[in-house]
């Protein structure tokens, strides 16, 4: 039974026996409650986060899981979560909470493919393999790139300001940056940010 306390809304819905599984959660006051839901490996994540410290971080668990951090972060009441899956596929939607003082930590399956967007802040992605589609309106954008020959497809964007792909040989300054290149892998990596720095590493 869940405590009241953890503020969570929580529906599990199974088709039929082996169907792919159902799964929407709505959770607030992470701080004291982190939050955590399955998600398998492989699987395909549409992110949608609030502005601020982000870092998305691939691990060995078939779960997704949210924790905060930072001088604000016991004020967070009001953040929320909303997760929706289906079978391999789930949107979540981060939202809320105080502006500043509050590092947001993302915790993905390691193989995931990724597909983020952040409007305002410093966002890290590390550990991560799979398809990439990230963008953040103005700010900083690093991304963990691992092994550049996994990469069917390169596009790379800053409207303004510099962009660092040292994982793949470009490096580029000022405004209207950009750099596509193609290989032999299987994967497509998509990064773009409006104004601030692009890290490909």
């Amino acid at each position: 039974m869940l405590r009241p306390a953890a503020f969570l809304t929580l529906a599990v819905l199974l088709a039929a026996p082996g169907a792919a599984r159902a799964q929407k959660v709505t959770a607030t006051d992470i701080y004291s409650h982190p939050f955590s839901a399955d998600f398998p490996a492989g699987g395909k994540l549409r992110l949608k986060v609030r502005s601020g410290d982000i870092q998305i971080l691939g691990t060995d668990e078939e779960k997704v899981t949210v924790t905060l951090s930072g001088e604000r972060a016991h004020d967070a009441q009001k953040l929320k979560v909303e997760f929706d899956r289906k079978g391999d596929t789930a949107d979540m939607r981060v939202s809320g909470g105080p502006r500043n003082d509050l590092r947001i930590k993302i915790r993905i399956p390691s193989r995931t493919d990724l597909h983020a967007r952040v409007p305002f802040g410093d966002v890290r992605v590390e550990n991560v393999t799979g398809n990439h589609d990230v963008e953040l309106h103005a700010g900083d954008l690093t991304l963990e790139v691992g092994d550049p020959d996994d990469y069917a497809e390169v596009d790379a964007s800053v409207v303004s300001g510099d962009l660092d792909a040292e994982a793949f040989d470009e490096s580029h300054g000022g405004l209207f940056r950009s750099f596509k290149t193609t290989g032999t892998g299987r994967y497509r990596l998509h990064a773009h940010v409006g104004a601030g720095d692009l890290t490909l590493r």
